[in-house]
């Protein structure tokens, strides 16, 4: 008897006759991930995913773990591969889920004959299953609405399989599909969540974080790093360029009204950003900014920064509220790295009444009063690139 997982699709069954370039993505992206786990032979047949370990000591555990996190997946079944015989099918259920059938109360027998040369039809074999089931385990009742344990059977081309209660996917498409995006990566709890919502739809990322040293310290770069290698367990391997900021900002502390200081500073963040998104071939940036939560986040605000790019800027999160964020934030596990207690560069020189519905040509006055371009041609040359897998 050989474990082996089967893995089911999402809506990329939906696709037309591009359905195949999804599909051979979403392989090489699980190859990808499974590939410090153990060796395995991955396939896409009648609209599953099997992998199947090479050899008998792989971890199947952590390779249940590694592929939970791939999108383009909706379910995760760990199931025994046997002989098309019902006595050897039955056998390998009794085995394969006695623990469960144990521990279970209620149970449910279903089955799906996708070989039609197969004898019985589906109904007959989860009469029959569940029968010689239920005489094994005589303590379970049948519950066909809400079944503690739901045992399938799966009678396929080439073999059967014996499964139950699948493990929830990531769902998703399968990450590179759809692209690469720059992500505007802070050390707060937003714009990590921003860029896993993104990378779900199937994008690519590629980080860019902004520092301000001595304003901002060592412990905070660590942090924002900590963020992104989290990421990769979604996205996988993920570069970040680290922007030096200090300049800019005394730039504008020095030069301009008090009240605009954030809003000019995002808006070279922003520009710096087209330039970074642009050089490794991203087609949009991310954003972790909801709506109306701080002043630089209004929709005039909004506005006035974004006004300096020509490419998108996607906002994931622009209507959730805080809780709806940290929610997923958890989730994903960056909430506790997230609130750790080192500031990053926004929080630096703050306004005591920033502007909150600024006029776009009220900033531009103000940043005449700047090199412009020399600061972020300056900020761009000395950006340091990190690679993390």
């Amino acid at each position: 008897m050989r474990e082996i997982l089967l893995l089911k699709l999402g809506e990329i069954v939906l696709k037309g006759l591009n359905r195949g370039m999804f599909e051979q993505r979403l392989v090489k992206n699980l190859y990808w991930r499974l590939r410090e786990v153990g060796e395995f032979e991955i396939y896409c047949l009648q609209s599953t995913i099997y992998v199947e370990p090479k050899s008998e000591d792989v971890d199947m555990d952590a390779a249940v773990d590694a592929v939970s996190r791939v999108f383009g997946i909706v379910s995760i079944c760990r199931a025994a591969e046997c002989e098309k015989d019902m006595d050897i099918i039955l056998q390998t259920a009794k085995e394969f889920l006695y623990d469960r059938l144990e521990a279970a109360s209620t149970f449910k027998v279903d089955a799906k004959r996708a070989d039609k040369k197969f004898p019985l039809k589906s109904p007959q074999i989860m009469i029959e299953i569940g029968s010689a089931l239920h005489d094994a385990h005589p303590h379970l009742k049948v519950d066909v609405e809400k079944p503690e344990l739901r045992v399938k059977i799966e009678v396929r081309d080439h073999k059967a399989y014996v499964h139950a209660n699948p493990i929830p996917g990531a769902g998703g498409m399968p990450v590179g599909i759809n692209g690469k995006a720059a992500l505007l990566l802070s050390g707060g709890i937003d714009s990590p969540v921003a860029g896993y919502m993104i990378a779900k739809r199937g994008v690519s990322l590629h980080g860019i974080h902004f520092f301000s040293y001595p304003y901002t310290s060592e412990r905070a770069k660590k942090k924002v790093l900590e963020l992104a290698e989290k990421l990769t367990k979604y996205n996988g391997r993920l570069r970040v360029s680290m922007v030096p900021f200090t300049q800019i900002q005394e730039a504008i502390r020095d030069h301009c009204r008090e009240d605009m200081f954030t809003l000019i500073m995002r808006r070279f963040m922003m520009r710096i950003s087209e330039r970074v998104a642009r050089m490794n071939d991203c087609r949009a940036l991310i954003t972790g900014e909801s709506l109306g939560q701080v002043a630089s986040q209004t929709m005039e605000a909004m506005g006035v920064t974004g006004a300096v790019c020509t490419l998108p800027v996607l906002r994931p999160v622009v209507g959730m509220d805080k809780e709806e964020i940290v929610v997923i934030a958890r989730k994903i596990d960056t909430f506790e790295t997230s609130i750790q207690p080192y500031e990053d560069c926004c929080t630096v020189f703050t306004p005591k009444h920033p502007k909150t519905k600024p006029r776009l040509y009220d900033v531009e006055a103000e940043e005449k009063k700047l090199p412009v371009d020399e600061l972020v041609e300056e900020a761009i040359a000395a950006i340091e690139v990190i690679t993390l897998d």
